[in-house]
């Protein structure tokens, strides 16, 4: 199963919904195929030029190490030097927390990840689950 630009669309709209039903600060999504490729992104108005970056990294860590953001953030407290070469890998663009959620379709396989950034890592997590059941699919933060 792929991830459609339609359904993209779908969980970043809706992500961005979240947030400001949650009054967060201005958030960025980006969404990513099984292969770490951009599938769409959006940057709210007054968030930061840079989110980008965060929200590319988030993603991308979890979709290649099919590894959500929060399992990510644990071992790189429990084994920092892992995270540090996994990084050196990716060439930097991995960012090890909360807001990178894996997609999985209903048989586990990963179909790609979101990337959210913009408020606190929990919260952008909640607001990319928002996105991703709006969309009917299966997220694991």
């Amino acid at each position: 199963m792929a991830i459609s630009l339609r359904k993209a669309r779908t969980i970043i709209r809706k992500a961005l919904e979240k947030g400001r039903e949650m009054e967060l600060k201005p958030l960025s999504a980006a969404v990513l195929d099984a292969g770490g490729h951009v599938i769409a992104f959006e940057r709210e108005d007054g968030a930061a030029p840079g989110r980008f970056a965060i929200a590319h990294g988030k993603a991308y860590g979890s979709v290649m190490l099919g590894m959500a953001g929060t399992a990510q953030m644990q071992r790189a407290e429990a084994q920092a030097y892992f995270m540090a070469a996994v990084n050196g890998v990716y060439g930097g663009q991995v960012v090890p927390v909360p807001g990178g959620v894996l997609l999985r379709d209903r048989k586990g396989a990963v179909i790609g990840a979101v990337g959210v950034t913009g408020d606190t890592s929990d919260n952008d997590a909640i607001a990319a689950m928002a996105g991703i059941e709006a969309a009917g699919l299966v997220g694991e933060i």
